[in-house]
């Protein structure tokens, strides 16, 4: 299948994820049933809808990137903010036609909104059939049934085993090159702010075995890339008595033996040196000095961590729940830099306006970005979710106006960091691992370099899928140019 149409907004963070509004719109192969799915939020949700449409795959459906050919429309979705959910409400009017003109299309809620609002959906937007939650999606062909029966469906029970390991996903959101590969679910950190334990449930680690399998098996199909998703990837833990067959790999503490996302992270690196390998997110509580030198040992794991510090003023991060300060989070800083160096690319998120932050407590987070210099940050202001520990607990007293206002404060600080950074870059040589063409002319690639950063320069005759060598020439606040000075293949 190819991917024929892809939109890649960066909006906001999902569960310390950034939230990306994206379409997945797949080639028809076959004359079979027909699936439309769409896709918005975080990086999870598209792993996720990968997991959907293998499903459906195995019911006999095809995919399809024309609505009025789809006999089943799937919108996966997001609750991180108020705006994403406003943005599925808009996008499920326009579809009151298809419904009027094809009243047996089944139109489905998925994801997070699905797990929030529940059987409230059925009654707010009338067009709706079905609504799954997270957890629920093995569960999709059996409301398709109730659906086809002249029911509406609801499933949005939450587990606390569904890890979905044994599913092969059908890759919708990429370009051959690079793949996501989910290794945990849910969120055992309840960050005022945030929905996501709500939405996704406690935390749950993926067989090791299933990771590893799924890792060699994107290598061989030519896959170069993959990024190990997860609410908090570090604190990823799979216990021994799961059948772990090497004690090498075993590591203890007071609760017992297991495997830790150190570990982990090192047996997927030792799949192939030709897979890169990324990671994301890291919760700044649960990273550690492991975690660190193992990055160190193996070269194709990426000198990139994205870490959310979400303010700056430890008087915030205590509201917010984060479980650290201000210096804590800095002392983290500082070990990133001591083990992996100033060129490790640091991304983060940054909240304006949580609930009583003062312009005091708005300068620290400047402040603290003056002392990091993020490569990039995801960077919104805040809006109260309701059922969050914050919604009950704390007044949502900053004006609009106030929030945007720092908001933009916040980005022109990172807009000028960014340059900084990629000014460091310029006449430095990286390895790139090509991803396609450049999104303003197929004269020029793209690709990333090992700190996340895109890098732009000449298309010649490479292909994706290889790697080249780049000797940076230019940049602008977001991206790199350069010149290959040697082919790798």
């Amino acid at each position: 299948m190819e991917l024929i149409h892809d939109i890649n907004i960066i909006k906001e963070p999902a569960d310390n994820q950034p939230y990306i509004e994206k379409v997945d719109k797949i080639e028809s192969i076959g004359p079979s049933k027909k699936l439309y799915i769409e896709s918005y939020g975080c990086q999870m949700n598209f792993s996720d809808s990968e997991i959907v449409t293998s499903i459906m795959e195995k019911q006999g459906f095809d995919t399809t990137q024309d609505l009025k050919e789809a006999d089943v429309i799937f919108l996966n979705t997001c609750s991180i903010r108020d705006k994403a959910e406003q943005t599925i409400r808009r996008r499920l009017s326009q579809f009151k036609s298809i419904k009027a003109s094809k009243p047996e299309v089944t139109i489905g809620i998925l994801g997070c909104m699905a797990e929030r609002l529940k059987t409230k959906l059925l009654e707010e937007e009338k067009i709706v059939d079905l609504v799954a939650g997270p957890d629920a999606y093995r569960d999709i062909p059996n409301l398709l049934q109730d659906v086809e029966g002249g029911q509406k469906a609801v499933n949005t029970f939450l587990s606390r085993e569904e890890t979905y390991a044994d599913i092969s996903p059908v890759r919708l959101n990429s370009n051959g090159v690079t793949a996501f590969i989910s290794i945990m679910r849910g969120c055992d950190n309840m960050c005022s702010f945030c929905v996501v334990p709500f939405t996704r449930g406690r935390e749950r680690s993926r067989d090791p075995h299933s990771i590893l399998a799924e890792a060699t098996a994107l290598f061989n199909q030519g896959y170069r890339e993959v990024t190990l998703l997860g609410q908090n990837v570090d604190s990823y833990k799979w216990s021994d008595e799961h059948g772990l067959s090497s004690k090498a790999q075993i590591e203890k503490n007071g609760t017992g033996n297991f495997l830790s996302f150190a570990r982990l992270l090192e047996m997927v690196a030792k799949v192939h040196p030709d897979l890169r390998i990324r990671f994301s997110t890291s919760h700044p509580k649960d990273i550690t000095d492991d975690v660190l030198h193992t990055m160190k040992k193996y070269q194709n794991i990426c000198n990139y961590i994205h870490l959310p510090a979400q303010s700056g003023s430890s008087g915030v991060l205590e509201r917010m729940n984060r479980t650290y300060s201000r210096e804590w989070y800095l002392n983290k800083i500082d070990s990133i830099r001591r083990i992996l160096g100033e060129d490790c690319g640091i991304s983060s998120d940054m909240i304006a306006g949580f609930c009583g932050e003062t312009e005091e407590d708005h300068q620290h987070t400047l402040s603290l970005m003056d002392r990091v210099k993020y490569d990039f940050s995801y960077m919104f202001f805040y809006s109260e979710r309701p059922g969050t520990l914050a919604a009950k607990k704390y007044p949502d007293n900053i004006d609009l106006a106030t929030k945007k206002r720092r908001l933009q404060e916040i980005i022109a600080r990172q807009q000028q960091h960014s340059l900084e950074r990629n000014q460091r870059d310029i006449n430095q040589t990286f390895r790139v691992l090509i991803e396609g063409y450049s999104k303003r002319s197929k004269e020029f690639l793209q690709g990333r370099n090992g700190a996340n950063k895109v890098v732009v320069f000449p298309r010649g005759s490479h292909q994706k899928g290889t790697y080249v060598n780049v000797k940076i020439t230019d940049c602008s606040a977001a991206t790199l140019h350069g010149e290959i000075v040697t082919y790798e293949g």
